[in-house]
């Protein structure tokens, strides 16, 4: 059913304490929670509820824990210990009185996530809204971007030969105590010993001895493979629960480290793929691609994020950049006139390839867009501050869903950072100009 409205009564109790009472009006929480517009937000989510049932948890409640989540960089179960004791986080939450207990259940964060899916990207609209109300974003900011992608990497070990079996090893004999089904051998044991020597050999540059760790687990892995599909042959339902894990066994025990093609780089998280960015500190990242549209020019808040989008497959940059283009226009409301990008974009796909202009362009580079085309490098320090301050540095969502979620999420993040950043200078500068008009006025005039 719809969440309940947010509802306040305006009066006081005897018993507890008004936070507008207990907290500073002028804080830049407080004036971002009145920026955000929650009723739009409510609207925006209310399709995907159904009229019946239960009413859900306020949508204010919850969406404003993923904006203070994503602004501060922390975890689902560390924003709710401090929405406890931070009395600024109740109140952008929409509460009244001060609480003492956190009031729901921290897995609800799971299953607004999936229920939101793709109407995330309203909070990214909305997060650009709040920045162009509150002066730090000008329209004509949108009209140049600079575009690029990195790498969002999941919340993986590196992938060896060794860790690979081993976790398959484990994940089966996981799927087996839940599912009651008894082995003759469960082979953990001596699992967790050859993994263990065969990082101690490849260390060491004793090869002969790592592949023959490597051997022994790929054995063990297609006997317990074996076993488990004797122990299930004619029961449908284990069948059907235990199709995916030994599928995926399977294509861990038979790939091998430099073959071509699609491989399984983590048992848990089938989705991670290895993806080459060309740095020489990593040459290769775990996880999926993530598409990003930022301002060219500086704006008076700063660089902002106009798009964030997952792209699984590893699709080449330039075959992504027709469809992303389209659909920041469709956010925004507003036609981009220059595209800038990186060399991985050429032979882009853009409907108007004259409006794009690559990095070591010569023809038709001159003047403000020689200017403008200099600023596409602004980009990377924005990617590395979503980042190093928010989570587009490690996903630690499930599944694909999981990773569209945090790369939209973490740029929603960014943005509001960067709008509260401008609404503390925007009070200094009030304060500041306070102080210089009440010193002038108490200032004693000269002697005649």
């Amino acid at each position: 059913m719809r969440p309940k409205q947010h509802e306040t009564t305006g009066s006081g109790d005897l018993f507890r304490a008004r936070l507008d009472q207990i907290i500073n009006m002028q804080h830049e929480l407080v004036q971002l929670a009145g920026h955000i517009d929650w009723t739009w937000i409510d609207s925006e989510i209310a399709p995907l509820y159904s009229e019946k049932g239960r009413p859900g948890i306020e949508t204010r409640f919850v969406i404003g824990l993923f904006l203070l989540k994503h602004i501060f960089g922390l975890s689902d179960e560390a924003v709710c210990d401090r929405w406890v004791c931070d009395p600024y986080f109740q109140y952008f939450t929409g509460e009244e009185f001060f609480q003492h207990a956190f009031p729901h259940e921290r897995s609800d964060f799971s299953h607004w996530r999936k229920r939101l899916g793709p109407k995330l990207e309203a909070l990214l609209a909305e997060s650009l809204r709040v920045a162009h109300q509150s002066g730090a974003l000008r329209p004509k900011d949108l009209a140049k971007v600079n575009v690029d992608t990195t790498v969002q990497p999941k919340n993986v070990t590196f992938p060896t030969d060794a860790k690979l079996l081993h976790a398959a090893i484990k994940g089966l004999n996981r799927m087996v105590r839940t599912h009651g089904v008894s082995l003759r051998q469960s082979y953990l044991r001596v699992a967790k010993t050859a993994a263990m020597m065969a990082g101690r050999y490849a260390h060491a540059k004793q090869f002969d001895r790592h592949h023959r760790q490597l051997r022994f687990l790929r054995t063990r892995l297609g006997r317990l493979v074996r076993d488990i599909r004797r122990k299930i042959e004619g029961k449908p339902d284990l069948q059907a629960a235990f199709a995916t894990p030994l599928s995926r066994a399977d294509q861990i025990r038979s790939q091998r480290q430099r073959q071509r093609g699609w491989k399984l780089y983590s048992f848990h998280a089938p989705e991670v793929e290895c993806i080459g960015k060309g740095k020489a500190q990593a040459p290769y990242e775990f996880g999926v691609k993530v598409s990003l549209v930022t301002t060219n020019a500086r704006a008076k808040g700063g660089q902002f994020v106009l798009h964030a989008k997952a792209l699984p497959g590893n699709p080449y940059d330039g075959h992504t950049l027709g469809a992303v283009l389209e659909e920041t226009e469709a956010l925004t409301g507003r036609v981009i006139e220059r595209v800038f990008a990186d060399k991985g974009y050429r032979g882009h796909d853009a409907s108007n390839p004259r409006r794009v202009f690559i990095s070591g362009q010569k023809r038709g580079v001159f003047g403000a867009i020689k200017r403008e085309l200099k600023r596409r490098s602004a980009i990377e320090p924005a990617i590395g501050h979503m980042k190093s301050e928010g989570h587009l540095g490690r996903c630690y969502l499930k599944g694909r869903h999981g990773d569209a979620a945090n790369a939209i999420l973490s740029a929603v993040g960014y943005n509001l950072r960067r709008v509260l950043a401008w609404l503390r200078k925007l009070l200094r500068l009030i304060l500041a100009a306070l102080i210089a008009t009440f010193s002038d006025q108490s200032a004693p005039n000269p002697a005649s």
